[in-house]
């Protein structure tokens, strides 16, 4: 997730995405903290990635301080999970080794409307798990100071060469604005009834989002080259494709559901067309390639790593029950701005059809979306 202006047309208010986007708050049946499940699976993907490349930065640097920073932490169950590993397995080297453990520096950082308080509501069990874990290690009890960093890292977060591993997961996917280009010079949507890159979309559209990515990753990049130590280490995991062409199913596949959906409420007078021709997310899953070029345009990094992984969202064996996780968790994350755009009212029949059509497809077929992988070194 970013920030930035997000410009629809001069018909419509303009969306600041530092202000608009950000998974659904709370601990209701509709909001992150409940519906995050898909996520966490693709962070499990890459569990032992994490912490193998945190625990060879801690082996090569020794620091007495370790400073960790998580980007798009989020909110709800999955916001500490990462931390929680990987101070369990630089604590574990450290027991290896009979030395002391360093003291923890956690920085979490998402953009401001991010619900951080449920983040620092789940810090007594946090701290509990840590002090079992230790104690069962023998490794002792490690010292944790963890902080909150409101901000879009399509920028600067924290202080130059003050960081020894960051870590990404489901978040680099997110630009910081919708491109530009998606609206003829009439302000005309070039885009109608969709809301990302399909099979029939103009060729404008596919450049315009490969653009904006490019701008967005190379100033990430920018930006985490001053604040990470030299030798230090990014581990990135988004949402990709695995095809040079930009209209990969597997990645496009969810929103052309959703945008399904819009047909359907639109067809029984609950929305206009105008508005949805106007809708576009902020969205882009890039090719391997395209990582590979911006990383060595940048310059500061060594590329270490870079895999995809295909996780099958069909997982249960119960489509309805599949169908309906998959759902709820887009519903989670996309809520905030399709309420903007939209109004709320719309919201809850607009997922109810979409739960249909996913659960429709997952009795069909199998239903997976493709993970990037990257692990990245600072020179």
């Amino acid at each position: 997730m970013a920030s930035s202006l997000l410009h629809c047309s001069d018909k419509l208010p303009f969306m600041d995405v530092e202000t608009i986007l950000h998974m659904k708050e709370g601990l209701d049946e509709t909001s992150y903290a409940q519906n995050s499940s898909l996520q966490k699976r693709g962070m499990d993907t890459l569990k032992s990635l994490i912490i193998n490349s945190a625990t060879d930065v801690y082996i090569s640097q020794m620091p007495e301080r370790f400073t960790v920073a998580d980007l798009g932490c989020s909110s709800g169950p999955n916001a500490l999970c990462l931390v929680e590993d990987i101070i369990g397995g630089v604590g574990k080297v450290c027991c290896r080794s009979s030395q002391p453990p360093p003291e923890f520096s956690v920085l979490l950082n998402d953009l401001p409307t991010n619900d951080f308080n449920t983040i620092f509501f789940s810090l007594p069990e946090f701290t509990h798990r840590l002090k079992s874990a230790a104690k069962s290690d023998e490794w002792g009890r490690p010292m944790v100071f963890l902080s909150g960093v409101p901000g879009s890292f399509y920028g600067r977060l924290f202080p130059r060469t003050s960081v020894h591993f960051i870590c990404s997961c489901s978040s680099l996917h997110w630009l910081s604005q919708v491109p530009p280009g998606l609206f003829d010079e009439a302000k005309t949507p070039i885009n109608k009834g969709k809301m990302y890159i399909s099979s029939t979309s103009p060729p404008a559209v596919s450049v315009a989002y490969r653009r904006q990515f490019q701008r967005d990753f190379s100033l990430f990049l920018k930006s985490r080259a001053a604040e990470v130590f030299p030798g230090g280490r990014m581990v990135l995991a988004m949402l990709g494709r695995q095809t040079d062409d930009c209209v990969d199913r597997r990645t496009t596949f969810l929103w052309e559901l959703l945008s399904e959906s819009f047909a359907a409420l639109v067809s029984q007078g609950l929305v206009e067309q105008d508005k949805v021709d106007a809708y576009n997310v902020p969205f882009y899953a890039p090719s391997l390639q395209e990582i590979e070029v911006e990383v060595r345009l940048e310059g500061s990094f060594s590329l270490d790593y870079v895999q995809t992984y295909e996780i099958n969202l069909s997982s249960s064996g119960d489509a309805k029950e599949d169908g309906r996780t998959v759902s709820m968790a887009i519903r989670a994350i996309q809520e905030s701005m399709l309420s903007h755009h939209f109004g709320p009212d719309i919201v809850d029949a607009l997922f109810h059809k979409y739960t249909q059509l996913v659960t429709e497809s997952m009795e069909r077929e199998e239903v997976k979306s493709v993970q990037i992988g990257v692990v990245l070194t600072r020179l």
